[in-house]
């Protein structure tokens, strides 16, 4: 970003979290008029301020620093944690103040109208509305608390049987296990990252895959954990691909050859922990003498890069065989994969993490990344071709998960 397009952002920032710093001031303000004395309801006033405005210049030298390293630290995470609680709160609270404002315009000018100009009061805010305003901004409040303390750890088995007409009478229940943008580098707690790969061994899949992102920035993020997750095996293999985030472009390198050498030591961390990494190319798995096969590319996504070669990853094969395809990012399948002559059957992605925040019930299923990827979580298919989006098993950028949990996936083949 050069620095017209910083300064821009950074007012834009700063301006934003002063509009919403005000309107929430608003309903401060109506609440505080139930304390009897002004020297105290000055001190409720000045406190907001202090906090907020604090706030609000912390988010501009943060943003600043981030701007100028071009990486994301603790500070910066932290930082992150604490710009989007506050702004969902406070856009929570805004809503209701707003609709009350609406009202009160219309409720002015029928008063205006029926009463003329002399003795014209604006009606005042209501304290009910502003006493809804604030418990119901809490809610979300106490959803970010949650999810950064608990929810970016609260690991949920998804588990799919997809029938197909063409599935090899050898793989009739054949199982695959799934885990997808462990983003290593976020994690501090090595006990946080055993318990979800309890739950991936646990599940006895025949198959393991791993479909990208495995670090941020720096092959040697996964250093502290190799010994975990080398532990993962299935009968059948474990095999991964490469994510956005694992060829280091994201942060400043001393030099090109530095960040070579750190995508070499990414390569050969992929034989430590025991997953054989496909690039562009297929393995065939064997059983009772049929087979499927497997086919991974590297990253390929709309506005992330098109490393991947499909084609090539499908050298060899032939149009009757049965195939499962590791894509990391989803849009792959929108745009190349799910209309490809020969056919890919299954496509496993991950990349969006669901956003991790968002809402899944059996009735409401919502989430801002939809607005980005038509298909982000679970399952969808077109002309009888698959796809399943793994909302992730870590996290980046923003440290916890909100109502979209980390995800262990298992996938059961069925014959028709």
């Amino acid at each position: 970003m050069n620095l017209l397009g910083a300064t821009i952002f950074l007012l834009a920032i700063l301006l934003f979290s002063t509009f919403l710093n005000w309107y929430v001031f608003q309903a401060v303000k109506t609440l505080s008029q139930g304390i009897s004395t002004e020297k105290y309801r000055n001190a409720v006033h000045i406190g907001y301020w202090l906090v907020f405005g604090g706030i609000s210049v912390w988010y501009i030298y943060t943003f600043v620093k981030i701007s100028i390293t071009g990486e994301f630290t603790l500070s910066t995470q932290t930082l992150l944690n604490v710009f989007l609680t506050v702004v969902v709160t406070q856009l929570v609270c805004i809503i209701f103040l707003f609709a009350e404002d609406i009202f009160r315009n219309i409720q002015a000018g029928v008063l205006y109208l029926s009463n003329g100009s002399e003795n014209f009061v604006f009606p005042s805010r209501k304290t009910w509305v502003s006493i809804v305003a604030v418990s119901v901004a809490m809610i979300p409040f106490f959803g970010f608390v949650y999810g950064m303390a608990f929810g970016k750890h609260n690991f949920k088995v998804h588990k799919e049987t997809i029938y197909f007409e063409d599935l090899p009478e050898a793989f009739d229940g054949f199982t695959i296990t799934q885990i997808s943008d462990i983003h290593i580098g976020s994690f501090k707690n090595p006990n946080h990252v055993q318990k979800g790969i309890d739950l991936a061994m646990e599940q006895g899949s025949d198959l393991f895959v791993f479909t990208g992102d495995l670090v941020n920035h720096r092959a040697d993020e996964i250093d502290p954990f190799i010994e975990q997750f080398s532990k993962i095996k299935a009968a059948y293999g474990q095999f991964s691909i490469i994510g956005n985030h694992d060829y280091g472009d994201y942060i400043p390198w001393p030099s090109k050859e530095a960040k070579e050498e750190n995508f070499k030591s990414f390569l050969k961390q992929h034989e430590r922990l025991g997953f054989q990494l496909l690039r562009n190319e297929n393995v065939r798995i064997e059983k009772d003498g049929q087979h499927l096969v497997l086919l991974g590319v590297e990253n390929w996504g709309v506005g992330f890069g098109a490393r991947g070669d499909l084609e090539k990853a499908m050298e060899g094969t032939s149009s009757d065989e049965f195939k499962i395809l590791l894509s990391h990012d989803p849009s792959h399948w929108d745009e190349e994969v799910k209309r490809q002559k020969n056919t890919v059957h299954l496509t496993l992605s991950g990349h969006t993490h669901g956003m991790q925040f968002g809402i899944e019930t059996p009735i409401i299923r919502w989430s801002p990344v939809q607005y980005r990827y038509p298909n982000w979580a679970g399952l969808t298919s077109f002309n009888g071709r698959y796809l399943y989006v793994n909302r992730g098993f870590g996290f980046h950028a923003f440290s916890g998960r909100v109502g979209i949990w980390p995800e262990i996936t298992v996938i059961e083949l069925r014959r028709k």
